[in-house]
């Protein structure tokens, strides 16, 4: 049975690597057995993104006001959701995640061992491992979640992850907006969700800027820390199917 997936490029002033992006992933060979299509969503760039994109061969979804990395993605997946994709996939729209990586995680959902795969850069520890200041925030995350919600995820921010229909129908619901990696691990966890990661290579930003300053990691991993107990709190008021 052919699997359809849809790979999530969410872009906001990605003009210098939008283009490589999509062009490296469509260059991917996933054989007879997969569907693969690449969806972009235009967060309200004020740069070329979206002419570029657009010239591309890619699905592309113009959002006509910035609504951040959180709504940008579950655009991608109410998209893939209401299309009845088997699979949707986040791509990082800077360049960190080769698509060389990406067969990784589609082989590992496959099996039906789990319903989200997360490609970790901490298994293995090769490529780029991010900067001192970040990899401080996500060992924290990763302690954080091991002990108030009994699961240990390496790579807590990574977003090079790809998940199953069954996430797909939570998440096409709700999904965290302002910091959607650590508390979206909190949100599969509480709907029993099986995660796993797999060992990924991962490069250094291509281009664009980060919204994470290391001025600001303090403030981000205490902003970040309120934000998955809150997400927690919320989702007893909430009833997905």
């Amino acid at each position: 049975m052919i699997k359809k997936i849809a790979i999530i490029i969410p872009a906001y002033n990605e003009e210098k690597c939008i283009a490589d992006v999509v062009r490296s992933i469509n260059g991917l060979n996933m054989g007879a057995g997969f569907i693969v299509d690449v969806l972009v969503i235009n967060d309200a760039s004020s740069d070329e993104t979206v002419s570029i994109a657009a010239g591309l061969d890619c699905i592309l979804l113009d959002l006509p006001v910035n609504v951040g990395i959180g709504g940008a993605v579950q655009t991608g997946f109410k998209y893939a959701y209401e299309q009845a994709y088997d699979y949707a996939m986040q791509v990082d729209g800077d360049g960190q995640h080769p698509a060389s990586e990406i067969p990784k995680l589609i082989n590992a959902i496959c099996t039906g061992e789990f319903n989200v795969v997360i490609g970790s850069r901490f298994i293995e520890k090769t490529g780029f491992l991010s900067t001192f200041y970040r990899r401080l925030g996500i060992s924290f995350f990763k302690n954080l979640i091991k002990l108030f919600y009994g699961i240990t995820v390496k790579d807590t921010t990574s977003g090079f992850r790809i998940i199953d229909n069954k996430a797909l129908a939570i998440v096409s619901e709700y999904y965290p907006d302002e910091y959607p990696e650590p508390e979206s691990i909190v949100l599969y966890k509480k709907y029993q969700l099986k995660i796993g990661e797999v060992p990924v290579k991962m490069k250094a930003r291509q281009g664009g800027t980060t919204s994470i300053r290391a001025f600001y990691s303090l403030y981000y991993m205490m902003k970040v820390t309120i934000a998955i107990f809150f997400t927690s709190l919320r989702l007893r008021k909430i009833n997905l199917k």
